[in-house]
């Protein structure tokens, strides 16, 4: 895969656009309840994936105002096992926002944690940014465990901070400072 394909690379994964040939994988995560438990989605119907996926693809990162998803896929095979999220805001594009989803297919072995990781690698050293935040359910605990392994600092608890499934959500608020991140 040559280098302008994908915008992070590691041993194992690299960080690319969605292409057409992920909507089906993207549509078979998504759609499992145990992916969705802890995400503002519920019921997601393959037309949904497709309309996503195409969007994505015409999408570029770093714009202000905008949600940007990399598709996560093992470099050995170019198959997706998930996907990343870069908020850039508006108002503060010095600071952004991350998430992740992850299959269940490639959980607890260690992808989550690497693609993070590279994400903020990314967000750090390609794009300069200042700062980066993540939100989790505070009932999340392998997306928490991720985000501190990555060394990201729990800086709030925020109490029914929205609405989820007919239920507000607490919520831990993470960040990591461009001068904290120390991944090569």
């Amino acid at each position: 895969m040559e280098a302008s394909t994908f915008f992070e690379k590691t041993d194992r994964l690299i960080l690319r656009k969605f292409s057409t040939s992920d909507i089906e994988y993207f549509h078979f995560y998504r759609s499992n309840p145990e992916v969705a438990t802890f995400q503002s989605w519920e019921d997601y119907q393959y037309q949904e994936a497709q309309t996503f996926v195409n969007q994505q693809m015409n999408h570029q990162p770093n714009q202000p105002g905008t949600w940007f998803q990399f598709a996560v896929a093992l470099a050995g095979t170019n198959q997706l096992i998930g996907d990343c999220a870069l908020h850039t805001p508006a108002l503060e594009p010095r600071i952004v926002e991350i998430g992740f989803t992850l299959s269940p297919d490639y959980q607890g072995k260690g992808y989550a944690t690497e693609a993070v990781s590279a994400l903020l690698r990314y967000v750090f050293h390609s794009l300069g940014k200042h700062k980066a935040i993540a939100f989790s359910d505070v009932r999340n605990s392998k997306s928490i465990a991720v985000l501190e392994r990555v060394g990201m600092r729990r800086e709030g608890h925020l109490l029914q901070n929205y609405m989820s499934k007919r239920e507000w959500i607490d919520e831990y608020q993470y960040s990591i400072l461009r001068s904290e991140f120390h991944r090569d």
